[in-house]
């Protein structure tokens, strides 16, 4: 392993979840690169979404909870340039070899990814409230 790819796996720090002879290559994958490198960038992808509504969604801090929730879900569902750059902020992370594993199965992987980022949002709501 070259030393970028034993870094950023120091750097990340062990798997998350459960990871058995059962699980999915997809969900091995989820869990020993996806949860430990969105945990790494919570505070990068809180700041990106701080962000995106200063510039995009000025009526974000007005609205109900609900509808914050959903707006996150559609922000990173439907706005390709914001989700392209969650993605990046993502992939970036990627030692060479799960690069070329993510590269094989990117269309489910992307959905894995950005699932897992949506609800790690919404779980940080309270985050978003605007401090008068």
């Amino acid at each position: 392993m070259n030393p970028r790819d034993l870094l950023l796996k120091e750097l990340r720090g062990e798997a998350i979840g459960t990871i058995t002879n059962q699980s999915s290559s997809e969900e091995a994958f989820q869990n020993e690169t996806l949860r430990p490198i969105l945990k790494l960038q919570n505070d990068l992808f809180l700041a990106s979404f701080e962000n995106y509504i200063t510039k995009n969604k000025k009526d974000f801090y007005s609205l109900s909870t609900e509808k914050k929730l959903l707006l996150i879900e559609n922000s990173i569902q439907k706005d390709i340039k914001f989700r392209n750059a969650l993605k990046g902020m993502v992939i970036g992370l990627f030692t060479l070899e799960e690069y070329q594993t993510y590269i094989q199965n990117s269309s489910n992987l992307n959905k894995r990814m950005m699932n897992m980022l949506i609800e790690r949002l919404k779980s940080q709501i309270q985050l978003f409230e605007k401090v008068l």
